[in-house]
């Protein structure tokens, strides 16, 4: 009678070897790890790709805003050269990790997406090629001596079922010997009960031995064609294994900037930019533009002329030696950049700020509306006296905190008349209240 095979039927694992029927499915699965794993380590280089990419917009974001507050903040000199340049890094830095970002995603993500397009192909019916090929390698392999596996547990089976019939057919016997209600008839079948129970024994013993012999004749073949498969297997895996290895080798190379040459030159010129700060050379620029060291035309005594609408006042004479000409248009281009010895206005540069703030947003002090210019001192002491609309003739750049600033042709309202030196106390469009030049302006008809 022939025995159809089944491996999930009729053979309990009594093991967790990978000799037993079945147990060759955790090397198959294996293949289906490997293309989630490549599903895994894709996904793993995305979310590097996005954190490079925050950062370095962070990096970016942060470098802007705090080099506008530098600038309009009261540093000077080539310390403020020394601060700009921790902003440059950031910019630089920012543009490496970019650079980062797009290895990741360009480079290695995209490897491992085309070789497991290569390494592993779908089938219609879903799994994969690779995957059935495997399972039907090993069914084949085991299928002879898991038959045979199956034999040799049906004639166990049946040879301890003997066994055990024997055993019962001989208890039957002894007891009935001291039974006197026992006919000698009733005597000879118990008799020949375990007569044939014992012939049973030897043929389900002599049955279940050689299906055993059969199965260890048939055990170097199977063990034989499972190894030829599970080898196949490993083949297949190791490629998996060198290509990884291989991909995080290049994103360990793409991650590791201290071996970009750039980026050590990033921190090299970061160096020599912080070692050129000058004290001396700080205060010494501080002493010529801010302090004793500015020129000052004293006053003289003047005639009166006709031609003139007014006396050159102290002040005047003052903003002129700061490069304001009260009679012309300001210079422009190099001229102008040659005679501004900062990018920073004095008002900006003398302001004070708190010293006892944190990196809170709400405490940093050079996002208050003080430090931005926004505020103005005036704002309390502007009268609403006549006002006039006026607008401006030339340039003019406040010198002090209390004056305004505007370009030719710009329009503002002069709300308190002309001083004695020759300053009209005005307002522009946007709130601001200082003094200005009241030469500098024309009434608007």
């Amino acid at each position: 009678m022939s025995v159809t095979y089944d491996d999930s039927v009729g053979v309990e694992v009594s093991s967790d070897s990978f000799w037993e029927v079945g147990n060759y499915k955790r090397t198959v699965k294996r293949i289906d790890d490997g293309h989630r794993l490549c599903n895994d380590l894709m996904n793993c280089l995305h979310e590097r790709a996005r954190i490079e990419k925050a950062y370095a917009q962070q990096l970016t974001e942060w470098a802007r805003r705090w080099r506008q507050l530098v600038e309009k903040g009261p540093q000077y000199g080539t310390v403020e050269k020394a601060w700009m340049a921790i902003m440059s890094e950031a910019e630089k830095v920012s543009e490496l990790h970019l650079e980062v970002k797009a290895s990741l995603m360009n480079e290695d993500f995209e490897k491992i997406k085309n070789w497991q397009k290569e390494a592993f192909h779908k089938q219609m019916m879903g799994g994969f090629k690779e995957t059935k090929e495997a399972e039907d390698s090993f069914r084949k392999a085991q299928k002879p001596w898991a038959k045979k596996l199956k034999e040799v547990e049906a004639a166990k089976k049946a040879y301890h079922a003997a066994c055990k019939e024997e055993k019962l057919a001989i208890s039957r016997e002894s007891n009935s010997k001291v039974d006197p209600s026992l006919n000698p008839e009733q005597l000879k079948k118990l008799q020949d009960k375990v007569e044939k129970c014992k012939q049973d024994v030897l043929k389900t013993k002599e049955k279940y031995e050689k299906s055993l012999k059969e199965l260890d004749q048939g055990t170097p073949q199977y063990m034989e064609n499972m190894e030829q498969v599970f080898e196949q297997c490993q083949q297949f895996e190791e490629k998996r294994l060198r290509f990884f290895r291989e991909v995080l080798l290049e994103v360990q190379k793409h991650l590791d900037l201290s071996n970009v040459s750039s980026y050590k030159n990033i921190y090299r010129d970061l160096e020599q930019s912080i070692k050129a700060a000058d004290a001396v050379e700080d205060l010494r620029w501080f002493r010529a533009n801010h302090g004793p060291g500015m020129s000052m035309n004293w006053p003289q005594f003047e005639e009166w002329s006709a031609d003139m609408n007014r006396t050159l006042s102290r002040r005047e004479k003052k903003k002129a030696t700061d490069g304001v000409t009260l009679t012309g248009i300001n210079q422009t281009g190099d001229q102008a950049l040659q005679n501004k010895p900062s990018s920073v206005s004095s008002y900006e540069k003398t302001q004070s700020y708190p010293t006892d703030w944190s990196d809170e947003e709400s405490n940093n002090p050079f996002s208050s509306t003080d430090a931005n210019g926004d505020s103005n001192p005036f704002d309390e002491d502007a009268t609403s006296g006549t006002e006039v609309r006026v607008r401006a003739l030339y340039d003019y750049e406040g010198q002090e905190h209390d004056e305004l600033s505007f370009k030719a042709g710009d329009e503002l309202t002069k709300i308190e008349d002309e001083d004695e030196q020759g300053w009209c106390k005005g307002r522009l469009d946007n709130g601001q209240v200082g003094l200005y030049p009241a030469n500098y302006v024309e009434a608007i008809q």
